[in-house]
């Protein structure tokens, strides 16, 4: 009983001790963070959190980074952060190769804990290559009589970068590209306007390819073309149907020289209209045609009625 006493103010004493001179704290928020994916040479940035949890004013007096990806943007010192008060520390992350990177920013300061690390990760990935596209995909003239021309209208767009455009090219005579002045650069999402000219030298269909040089992934550039050429003063059948079930996507043209067929098909692609001209009809000749829709899934429909035209002689 006679030791109660002592025990009793020992506690007390403790108990009233004054707050230790390192009751300062310095916390993060986040502690660690990971970028994601940044493109190779390009910079994403966050700002981290920073508070003084404890009871009497702290000074951060250096910082230093781990990680050659990372860097600290503006955060001039010291700094003296008064108990409860925050700041915001930038943090940086610049990949210059593709591929996972590591690294950390560490702070020094007169806190409890002086030494205070903040772990960072991003992801690096490779500059998507540029790359030019060209709308509508397919170009086709028609009928043009021989000895004159006729233009159509195509886009060409660059996507992921600019796209530097610096020579054209066609491998038929009948086909040239206007209203392009090169080199010239198409900036990323952005579009130019180019001219397709065909001048048919001879009757008869005329496929040909035109082409675009370029620094783009998928140089050349090329567009699929074709028209067929007219002999001035020939003749031709235009035919014209109605839509059948409303579910077709495009017809087929069959013609033949008998009322019960056969049957040859003679548009080159799947015709969107209802209409076609048949320009390489042959004079004094009698021709029997009959068309076909075809879906979306390419089931093809039976043949139409029959139309007759007789081509007269010269």
């Amino acid at each position: 009983m006679r030791y109660f006493p002592i025990l009793l103010v020992v506690w007390l004493l403790c108990w009233l001790a004054p707050a230790p001179a390192w009751a300062q704290q310095l916390q993060c928020d986040p502690c660690d963070y990971h970028f994601g994916r940044v493109q190779v040479g390009q910079s994403s940035s966050y700002s981290i959190k920073l508070t003084n949890t404890g009871r009497q004013t702290l000074s951060i007096t250096s910082k230093s980074k781990q990680g050659r990806a990372f860097s600290i943007g503006n955060f001039p010192l010291p700094v003296k952060l008064r108990p409860g008060a925050s700041t915001h520390l930038p943090v940086i992350f610049t990949p210059t190769a593709p591929g996972h990177a590591l690294g950390s920013v560490k702070l020094v300061s007169t806190a409890r804990n002086p030494d205070l690390t903040m772990d960072l990760a991003g992801t690096g990935v490779a500059n998507a290559d540029p790359q030019l596209g060209i709308s509508p995909s397919s170009l086709n003239f028609g009928n043009v009589t021989v000895g004159s021309s006729a233009t159509l209208q195509a886009t060409l767009t660059a996507s992921n970068a600019a796209v530097t455009i610096s020579s054209d090219q066609s491998n038929s005579s009948e086909y040239a590209i206007l209203g392009l002045t090169l080199p010239v650069t198409v900036q990323a999402g952005q579009g130019i306007s180019v001219t397709i000219q065909f001048t048919p030298n001879a009757s008869g269909t005329a496929p040909a390819k035109v082409g675009f040089i370029s620094n783009a992934a998928n140089s050349p550039t090329v567009e699929p073309v074709t028209g067929t050429g007219v002999a001035p003063g020939s003749h031709t059948v235009d035919l014209s149907w109605n839509p059948g079930d409303g579910n077709a996507v495009g017809y087929n043209v069959y013609r033949g020289t008998a009322s019960g067929g056969p049957f040859t098909q003679i548009n080159t692609a799947l015709d969107g209209s209802t209409n076609y001209t048949d320009a390489t009809v042959v004079s004094g000749t009698t021709y029997y045609y009959v068309a076909t829709e075809v879906n979306g899934a390419g089931q093809e429909s039976a043949y139409s009625n029959v139309t007759k035209a007789v081509i007269p002689n010269p």
